[in-house]
């Protein structure tokens, strides 16, 4: 059967089998029993005994008749994609997406509104009010909705659904949003890490089947892990984190690269430094005249247009990035690393960039047959991940 990404979870036999079944109808449908029971490699009769249980609970469907080389036809199967549906949420480093889908995957409706700007607490009343306006543009009873799913920057203890997000400053601030949004909603919530989620969804969406060892580059600080198949979360569920937060000025001057490691790869902190000096650059044009309004984004916007000091900056940015990818291809040797969380709209001075630099500094054996790549999901890769990871709690678990 093909594996699960589930990490450390424990799946009974029967679960396991639902998520083979389930997710290559949903991959491969309109399918017959026997190509079910062939691909899987669970005998017929169990594959049968399956999908009569999926029909009854209207979650699959009959559909057509296969082609027959002699006797009967076979009937095909499909997943019903109105049998339930289910809410995205994703916060990056530029907005806050939230998307309904069907059980397909098929985006039905998708609302984008910029990153809350603010204490962290702004991103929970932000994202419940994003959800009642999910809600409200789909014309759905929450009956029908399935499951909603939230892909989030911090520290998250999916298990209780809380996130903590250590500040700059030291201080601390812990929410406890899968509460928060179940007893607001009714709807059962699954809380994870933006990163996580993002590798969940390039796996389960976009790459090719097969891809077993991936690891997802979210923005310059975080990283979502799958080895052999599954999540790697660490002991306490919480692995990916790739920066050090708190460091005084006295330890970023002694550490160096240390004080790089920043959500934006310190993009707009150089920028702001460069307009200072006097440097000309469109990056001020793209920030409304205002050195306040330079980021991440002006930064790229002036890149793409072919700025010099924009496009040098998001050169060293990927020559940095480059370095931190190789120490993670060496250590881990995956197939696929996925740049995104919004870096990836710097384009190809980036990725050229973080190419050349892995190919340098990771070793010959490992950098040869890794991929690195943009997100296919583009913006949408925490959103579509948070349905991906929702999607596989209704399959495994039959949630209809």
């Amino acid at each position: 059967m093909p594996e699960e990404i589930f990490g450390e979870e424990v799946l009974s036999d029967r679960e396991r089998k639902n998520w083979a079944i389930l997710d290559l109808i949903r991959r491969k449908g309109p399918i017959t029993r026997t190509e079910i029971s062939k691909e899987t490699q669970l005998n017929i009769v169990t594959v049968s005994n399956y999908i009569n249980t999926y029909i009854q609970k209207g979650l699959v469907v009959e559909g057509g008749l296969d082609v027959s080389s002699g006797g009967r036809r076979p009937v095909m199967v499909e997943l019903n994609p109105k049998a339930g549906f289910v809410i995205g949420v994703g916060l990056d480093l530029f907005n806050l997406i939230g998307i309904v889908t069907d059980l397909q995957a098929n985006v039905l409706v998708k609302i984008k509104k910029p990153r809350p700007i603010g204490p962290e607490d702004m991103f929970v009343d932000n994202i419940i009010n994003l959800v009642e306006e999910l809600i409200k543009k789909s014309e759905l009873e929450t009956t029908k909705i399935k499951g909603l799913g939230v892909g989030i920057p911090g520290i998250v203890d999916r298990r209780v659904g809380t996130i903590r997000w250590p500040n700059q400053m030291g201080s601390i601030y812990i929410s406890t949003l899968k509460n928060l949004l179940e007893q607001k909603f009714g709807i059962p919530t699954f809380i994870e890490n933006d990163a996580t989620v993002a590798a969940c969804g390039e796996r389960e969406f976009e790459l090719e089947a097969g891809v077993q060892n991936l690891i997802f580059m979210y923005s310059g600080v975080g990283s979502g892990i799958i080895i052999n198949g599954q999540i790697y979360r660490g002991a306490s569920g919480c692995a990916g984190e790739l920066g050090i937060p708190n460091l005084t000025e006295e330890e970023k001057a002694k550490w160096g690269g240390l004080a790089r490691w920043e959500a934006d790869l310190g993009l707009t902190q150089k920028a702001v430094e460069a307009v200072k000096k006097g440097e000309k650059t469109k990056i001020l044009d793209f920030a409304n005249g205002d050195i306040k309004n330079i980021t991440m984004k002006t930064v790229v916007e002036a890149a793409k247009e072919g700025d010099p000091l924009a496009t040098r900056l998001v050169e060293e940015a990927g020559i940095e990035l480059g370095v931190r990818i190789a120490y993670l291809v060496n250590f881990l040797n995956p197939e696929v690393v996925v740049i995104g969380g919004g870096i990836e709209r710097a384009g190809n001075v980036l990725l050229d960039a973080i190419k050349r630099t892995v190919r340098v500094k990771a070793f010959e054996e490992m950098a040869n047959v890794v991929r690195i790549v943009p997100t296919q999901l583009g913006e949408d890769s925490v959103a579509m991940g948070a349905v991906s990871l929702v999607i596989q709690e209704i399959f495994t678990h039959v949630l209809i």
